[in-house]
């Protein structure tokens, strides 16, 4: 889907609020890369992608902008944290296996998009396994009249399996039972001798039979279905294409790795480590993957951190250079809080109504009853730590704890939430600083 910035940013006003200079800064850089599609091949492989830093506080809204546009758009998205990775020669994850975990994303994206263009040939696939089941074939030789009786039979059984009057039969079907995923976060080298392994041993998938309900046995033939009408090298070849073309890896977290001048020692081994292991990623290099080679030169890479005690330039400047644009995304006022419950599509108290609307409770905010829940929030946030919107499901759940714990006696009833109950559930707990420190 190529829309235009604007478009593009009004999508995420719809679920956002604020942070106008994120949205545009995103939304520019993934428009860049549709324009870049549309240049020749030697233009393409020069035009490189301007990485961003994002700067600000936790529950702002830094990693939602970036999922809600891989969502819309289609695009392979991973979320990585940087702290969790360790210099190569520690034991812990490898930078390199975040593109490894973007591959995978892409894949599935592709499959699914392929199971849904293909649905109606799986489906077939998967009747027409369980109806074998259901009415067992006639053995060959079995006169005309068998045959056409059977097939009367057969359309019968059809029409009830696709009613779901049958499933609660339970049937034996054979599921192929392979070596499971290779490699994980392992290095390439290890999944080469793992594969290798499979090559000496065979690489025949072995059938296990289990006895499960029709229902259960349509999600357990899908992957079968789906290996066998599907072509997966074109499904690999696409995935691997969009991965290196559309690709976005979130690193959130990067202020963790950091080295603040105030350090006593700069020179931290496993941070400056991560940032140099980091770097040949960023600036383009060839990773390994079991579905083959990928190259990192146009993944788009966004980076996040609240930068509380360190700041980005505390980052190794060859690093810097590699997330040339900076965006510093605002905290959450009490106005912006009281917008965030009311206005987004799907909004947090949209949420808790349609949660409580399935007990046949009818939920009711007043005006004044969210501006108080929106000042309490605000003032958490400024007497202990700020967490941004994030403390709105603290205080929201608060008030409506006992409301929601019996709603089973509320049936056909609607609960009117006004600014009383809301004063009354956190008033006390506000008050006390040290309790609203445990409890907010």
């Amino acid at each position: 889907m190529a829309l235009t910035p604007k478009e593009t940013v009004a999508y995420l006003d719809e679920y956002i609020i604020g942070q106008k200079d994120a949205k545009k800064a995103i939304a520019v850089a993934l428009r860049n890369r549709h324009r870049r599609m549309q240049l020749d091949e030697a233009m393409q492989e020069e035009i490189m992608p301007k990485n961003i830093i994002m700067i600000g506080t936790t529950g702002v809204g830094k990693t939602e902008i970036a999922r809600r546009l891989a969502k819309m758009m289609n695009l392979p998205f991973v979320k990585v944290e940087a702290s969790k990775y360790t210099e190569v020669g520690f034991v812990g994850r490898d930078v390199e296996s975040m593109v490894r975990d973007l591959v995978l994303a892409s894949i599935n994206l592709v499959k699914a998009e392929q199971q849904e263009k293909n649905k109606m040939l799986i489906d077939e696939y998967i009747e027409k396994k369980i109806i074998e089941k259901l009415l067992p074939p006639l053995p060959n030789g079995a006169s005309e009249q068998k045959q056409a009786d059977y097939e009367k039979s057969y359309a019968r059984m059809r029409e009830k399996l696709r009613n779901g009057e049958v499933d609660h039969l339970v049937i034996e079907i054979e599921i192929a039972q392979g070596f499971g995923e290779l490699g994980g976060d392992m290095p390439p080298e290890m999944i080469k001798v793992q594969e290798s392994f499979i090559k000496i041993l065979g690489n025949k998938a072995e059938s296990v039979k289990k006895e499960v309900s029709v229902e259960d046995a349509r999600k357990a033939l899908r992957g079968e279905a789906s290996e066998k009408l599907l072509d997966m090298e074109a499904v690999k070849s696409e995935a691997l294409k969009r991965a290196e073309n559309s690709g976005i890896i979130f690193i959130d977290e990067i202020d963790k790795i950091a080295v603040s001048a105030k350090s006593q020692s700069r020179q931290d081994p496993s941070k400056e480590g991560v940032q140099r292991d980091l770097l040949p990623i960023v600036e383009g290099s060839d990773v390994s993957t079991k579905w083959g080679v990928v190259k990192t030169n146009h993944i788009l890479f966004i980076a996040a951190g609240a930068f509380a005690m360190a700041k980005p330039s505390d980052l190794i400047p060859e690093l810097q250079g590699r997330f040339p644009l900076r965006v510093e995304l605002s905290s959450l006022d009490e106005e912006t809080l009281y917008l965030i419950m009311t206005q987004p599509k799907n909004s947090l108290l949209k949420q808790y109504e349609a949660l409580l609307s399935t007990e046949g409770v009818t939920l009711v905010f007043e005006d004044d009853a969210i501006r108080a829940i929106a000042k309490i929030s605000q003032l958490a946030n400024d007497k202990t730590e700020d967490i941004g919107a994030r403390r709105l499901h603290t205080v929201i759940e608060r008030v409506l704890e006992e409301i929601s714990f019996c709603a089973d006696e509320h049936e056909g009833e609607t609960i009117m939430i006004d600014k009383a109950l809301v004063h009354e559930k956190l008033d006390e707990v506000v008050g006390d600083e040290d309790l609203s420190r445990y409890i907010l």
